[in-house]
Parts: structure tokens; C-alpha cells; sequence
């Protein structure tokens, strides 16, 4: 694997991990600020787990199809 292969792959996969960390602030904090309470935040959350579960699915998948295997 090259420098840049191995450097792109990586700054995306901790890039997108930033990401999500800020998202859940976010959210928690929309939350908390509009005083959703427990069910909207529960909501909210769900909301933003499904985004991140499809991400995390799509990795798998590219993993798998790779040829990698379990």
C-alpha cells in the first residue's frame, strides 16, 4: 500500500470520526438548548444513530467485497 493510499484512507476514517464526535455535540446540545427533553432527545439520537450505523455498515460492506473476509 502506498503513502497516499494508506494516508487518504486513514485521514478519512479518523476525519469522518471527528465528525461524528462533533455531531453527537451538536445534537446534545440542539437538544439541550430547545429543551427537547427525554423523548425528543431520544429521537434526536436515533436520528443521528441511524446515520452513523449506515456509515459503519458501508465500511463493513467495502471490507467484505474486498475480499477480506471475517
Amino acid at each position: 500500500m502506498s503513502l497516499d493510499n494508506w494516508l487518504s484512507e486513514w485521514g478519512v476514517t479518523l476525519g469522518v470520526a471527528i465528525l461524528m464526535a462533533f455531531m453527537v455535540f451538536i445534537v446534545w446540545d440542539l437538544a439541550r438548548s430547545n429543551k427537547a427533553g427525554r423523548y425528543g432527545t431520544f429521537i434526536l439520537f436515533i436520528a443521528l444513530a441511524m446515520g452513523l450505523l449506515g456509515f459503519i455498515i458501508k465500511g463493513a460492506i467495502q471490507y467484505l467485497m474486498e475480499g477480506n473476509g471475517f
